[in-house]
């Protein structure tokens, strides 16, 4: 039996300040596929955290078992640091609060940083060129010299991930449907996650412009491609961010539900064995996250929602009216804010009182935005 817990105590940033970090590696250590889970990197979102929960004891009885064909790193709570940011009675695990960094953003681009190491090495062997690269990153990692707390706790997530095949980020919106953010070049590839997740979108891009998690493998790859087109590199790491709902969302029934999908995935992979249940019905085709309109206010206010999760819309549309708080018709004047493309609502605000500029819906539409293209597609 693998199935292994492991802690990892680094001081703060503040005298007397140790922060713990748990996870769990299972499976054969000779295996040929590694797979990295990691959930609540953005600390305030516990869906996923609830889903490998379920998922872990599933793991280490089929380790027992002798069923596992595959390594497993599994971060049920990847972030820490982001767990004891609370003030006033809220928790604030989305940022880091000395810096005000996005915990999911500004991940490192490596290709830069190995580009003089394997410039000249690669060869005709796709595979021994993902090796070379691997092998370059992981020298890489081990020559970092982190100080802060934070940076120490990226270089541990990334050592851990820097070579493994498949990469799941489990995160959740604030209120939503589930949908997978990938990149391109791994779809329709990630079609049977996308399948077993059920879930309403699958947005693509290959840069969404805040250096997420996600992207820092792909983009690996995708740039050793293009400084080396005469050898072959393959996009050797299936990333994905899934979206697990809603921040509400975190339920025991959900939990197991999203654990029985993750692990019917890897079943049909080929790196569980175990019986699993025909999919009920395919999810829908990836689409460009540029397709993806992010509505916004241009004022504060207080909403009220017209359309609910999944309701179509057309361009034009009122998907709600913001509610005036101020000037001479305040709580009384009701202002539209209407879709910009043909879609359905992805996610909404939980939060009814919004200030201006910010997000109130996602329409995931078909046709590409220009005020989307080649910009900024992240929310925050």
């Amino acid at each position: 039996m693998t199935f292994t817990h492991h802690q990892l105590d680094f001081p703060g940033d503040a005298p007397g300040q140790t922060t713990s970090l748990h996870w769990y590696t299972v499976g054969p250590a000779d295996a040929a596929v590694k797979i990295h889970l990691q959930a609540a990197l953005h600390a305030d979102e516990q869906p996923g955290t609830m889903a490998l929960h379920h998922l872990l004891p599933m793991l280490r009885d089929a380790d027992a078992q002798g069923r596992l064909k595959a390594r497993f790193a599994i971060f049920p709570s990847v972030n820490p640091l982001g767990l004891a940011t609370r003030a006033l009675r809220r928790h604030i695990g989305r940022y880091d609060l000395e810096t005000g960094v996005n915990y999911n953003r500004r991940w490192p681009d490596l290709y830069p940083m190995v580009a003089d190491a394997v410039r000249g090495r690669l060869t005709a062997d796709p595979a021994q060129n993902v090796k070379l690269l691997r092998a370059a990153v992981g020298t890489w990692l081990a020559e970092q010299q982190p100080v802060t707390a934070a940076q120490k706790l990226r270089l541990h997530i990334l050592k851990s991930a820097h070579d493994a095949d498949i990469v799941l980020d489990l995160h959740c919106d604030d209120e939503s449907l589930m949908h997978i953010f990938t990149s391109p070049e791994l779809m329709p590839g990630l079609q049977d996650l996308a399948d077993r997740m059920g879930v309403a979108a699958t947005l693509t891009a290959e840069d969404s412009g805040g250096g997420s998690f996600d992207e820092v493998l792909p983009n690996l790859y995708r740039k050793a491609q293009r400084d080396n087109p005469d050898n072959p590199v393959p996009i050797a790491a299936e990333t994905a961010t899934l979206e697990y709902r809603g921040q509400a969302d975190t339920h025991d029934h959900l939990g197991r539900a999203d654990a029985d999908g993750l692990l019917a995935f890897f079943a049909g992979r080929g790196l569980i064995e175990a019986d699993i249940a025909p999919v009920a019905a395919p999810a829908p085709a990836a689409t460009p996250f540029e397709a993806t309109e992010v509505l916004r206010t241009s004022k504060p206010g207080l909403l009220a929602y017209r359309v609910g999760l999944g309701d179509s819309v057309r361009a034009g549309d009122i998907v709600a009216d913001l509610i005036a708080m101020d000037g001479p018709q305040a709580f009384l004047a009701r202002s539209p804010i209407r879709a910009g493309t043909d879609g359905f609502i992805l996610s909404r605000a939980s939060a009814k009182y919004v200030p201006a500029g910010a997000s109130v819906a996602k329409i995931v539409g078909k046709t590409i935005l220009p005020s989307r293209a080649g910009g900024y597609l992240l929310e925050d």
